[in-house]
Formats: structure tokens, C-alpha cells, sequence
């Protein structure tokens, strides 16, 4: 059931428009991500829902209550800001009571509460430190406590990892998901990493030009992209051009440079010119015996740790493949090696798609 709706929200600034008749239903407890570049309307989204920006048009309704006229403290939202906005005069503990006083808690009640959190985001024995005296990490988790420790209905997340580094940040997207199960709070976070998104969502809604133009599991936003630009922001692609040739029950035939393949079907008119997408890790060497699908030059081979990274130039143009480390190296580069793929991990889109 809907916790949350966002109603056809826009955000114009004279001619600019920043957000364009936006609309997304968000279940109670759900953990959604607005991913997008720069300038695509995620940031002004999300300022809009906490209060700081007010719609030019569109209605934010949380548990029934439209909350658009409210004013931010008024709707029951905790926000986690990139900077962390961390009083810097006050110690650990006050920074997390802040909210609660406001509230008008009754101390004994706030004191409990603020143990509570700082051992939720493991922060025990730090209440009498000050901001200053923290790592990045550790002022993350207090920028957290503080926001969750007045049990918000609905906690905003504006890109709140960007500044750790990236070891860091990997365990703060597990830690941070399971304080988000475990309080059970509807949580919205924007951000422009791709595999932040993936990791910690329930859904991803791909935002592009202000509006959002996918919204799904991030196995189905990844694996089942509904536009070029969705597809090439969710991860690395290899797009090749073709045309529809025939269509079957369960796939389409489509032509490529000079060959066919089978592409699961998606509802393909013959004749019509589409982009074939796969991903790297789809593609594969030919090992010896195994029949490859065209042969291709390796033109450039890389190493990060878990894989490697390859660009094989062929008929199709350069195609970028990644293989699993397995402790054995690669074809080097300059060696000419046969490509295979699976047909059924093919995509398609028209040029009608491609601008969501």
C-alpha cells in the first residue's frame, strides 16, 4: 500500500525546469534511490519532499496527509545532507538530542533514546566528543543517528557517502541498510553511484531531464533497461546497431553487421532499425571447441582484483568484456580471440525509447 505519493511534482525556475510532472508511489518501509547525473532533478526532488523547496506544481502526500503547504519540521522527516551539517560547537550526544528537544522530549526519555541510537550506528562511548574529533566516518554515523534518533516517518538521504572513501563507503551501504530494516523507515536516497544504489535499494527509479524514466528492482533496472540512457547509466554496455528481420513467438531475428541473433522478444515491428545491448560480464572468451560468434583483436586488457577488464575490437566495433578473476591472466593484448555470448542475454531498444 502507498506510504508515500508523489503527485505530478514539478520545480520550474523561470525558464529552467528542474523537475518535470514527477510521480511515484513508495510503499511504507521501502528503500528507494533517485540515481542520476548531475543536473537531472534528484537533488531539487528530494528537497522538495523534506520541505526546503516548494513544488511549482504536484501534491506530496505521506500516510494519506498531503504535507506540500507544511513546513520541514512539520512532516515527520529526518534528513542526512552531503555535508552533514553537524553542529560543531556541540558534543556527539547534543547533536543527536538536538531533534528530540525540539520535539520537547522529557530528558530521562531523550537520554535513553540518544544510547539507543549511538549504539544502533555503533557509536558507544563517543557522546562526549565533538565533531572535530571524528573521522569522516564516524561523523557520517552521528549525521545518521541524528536524523533517524527522532524516529522520522520518512528519512531522506542527499548523497551521504560521497565524501568517504571508498572502503568506507562499501561498509557504510551494508551498515546502513540493515539500521534501515531494522527501524523498519520509508527511505529515499539520492545519489549518482550506480552501485550504491544497487546495493541498498528495494527499488531504483532512474531519473534523466528532470523526469524519471524507470522505475524497478535492481535486477530489473540492470538487467532489463527501457531506454538507452538507462541502460548506459546503470552500468557498462556494449550497443551495437541492427534491424528486425523477422519476429518469432518468443524472439525477434535481428540482423547485425552479418549476422543474426536471437533477442528474446519484446515486441518488435520487422524492418525497424534498434540498438542490441550486452552487458560486459555476458560476453566470454571462446574457450577451445566452443564455437565463437565473430573473432576480434584484444586491444587493451586491465586488471581490478576480482576481474579484468577487456576491449576486443571485431566486425561489431570495440567490445568491452569482463571475466571473472580466476587466477589465470587473459589473452594478451594484440592476441585475436573468438567472442561468445548467449543470445538470450541480448536486449533491444527502438529509437523511439531512447528518450524515456
Amino acid at each position: 500500500m502507498t506510504f508515500l505519493k508523489l503527485d505530478g511534482l514539478s520545480k520550474t525556475y523561470g525558464d529552467y525546469v528542474a523537475v518535470k510532472g514527477l510521480s511515484l508511489d513508495i510503499d511504507r518501509g521501502e528503500f528507494i534511490s533517485l540515481l542520476g547525473p548531475s543536473g537531472c532533478g534528484k537533488t531539487t526532488t528530494l528537497q522538495m519532499i523534506a520541505g526546503f523547496v516548494d513544488p511549482t506544481h504536484g501534491r506530496i502526500v505521506v500516510d494519506g496527509q498531503d504535507v506540500t503547504k507544511l513546513r520541514p519540521e512539520k512532516r515527520g522527516m529526518g534528513v542526512v545532507f552531503q555535508s552533514y551539517a553537524l553542529f560543531p560547537h556541540m558534543t556527539v550526544a547534543d547533536n543527536v538530542s538536538f531533534g528530540l528537544e525540539m520535539r520537547g522530549m522529557a530528558r530521562p526519555e531523550r537520554q535513553k533514546r540518544i544510547a539507543e541510537t549511538l549504539e544502533l550506528v555503533h557509536l558507544n562511548g563517543l557522546d562526549k566528543r565533538y565533531p572535530r574529533e571524528l573521522s569522516g566516518g564516524q561523523r557520517q554515523r552521528v549525521a545518521l543517528a541524528r536524523a533517524i534518533a527522532i524516529r522520522p516517518q520518512v528519512l531522506l538521504l542527499d548523497e551521504p557517502m560521497s565524501n568517504l572513501d571508498a572502503k568506507l563507503r562499501e561498509e557504510m551501504h551494508i551498515e546502513l541498510r540493515a539500521i534501515q530494516r531494522h527501524l523498519g523507515i520509508t527511505t529515499i536516497l539520492v545519489t549518482h553511484d550506480q552501485v550504491e544504489a544497487l546495493t541498498m535499494s528495494d527499488r531504483i527509479a532512474v531519473m534523466h531531464g528532470g523526469r524519471i524514466v524507470q522505475v524497478g528492482s535492481p535486477l530489473d533496472a540492470y538487467e532489463r533497461p527501457e531506454s538507452p540512457f538507462a541502460s548506459s547509466f546503470l552500468g557498462k554496455i556494449n550497443a551495437v546497431n541492427g534491424q528486425v528481420i523477422n519476429t518469432r513467438s518468443d524472439c525477434c531475428e535481428i540482423r547485425i553487421a552479418d549476422m543474426t541473433v536471437l533477442v528474446p522478444h519484446e515486441g518488435r515491428d520487422i524492418g525497424s532499425q534498434v540498438n542490441v545491448y550486452v552487458r560486459p560480464e555476458k560476453i566470454r572468451i571462446a574457450t577451445q571447441g566452443e564455437a565463437s560468434k565473430i573473432n576480434g583483436k584484444v586491444t587493451t586488457r586491465v586488471f581490478l582484483g576480482s576481474h579484468w577488464m577487456l576491449e576486443v575490437e571485431s566486425v561489431l566495433g570495440s567490445l568491452r568484456i569482463s571475466l571473472p578473476n580466476t587466477g589465470v591472466a587473459p589473452p594478451q593484448e594484440g592476441e585475436t580471440v573468438g567472442v561468445a555470448w548467449s543470445d538470450k542475454d541480448l536486449r533491444v531498444l527502438t529509437a523511439e525509447a531512447s528518450h524515456g
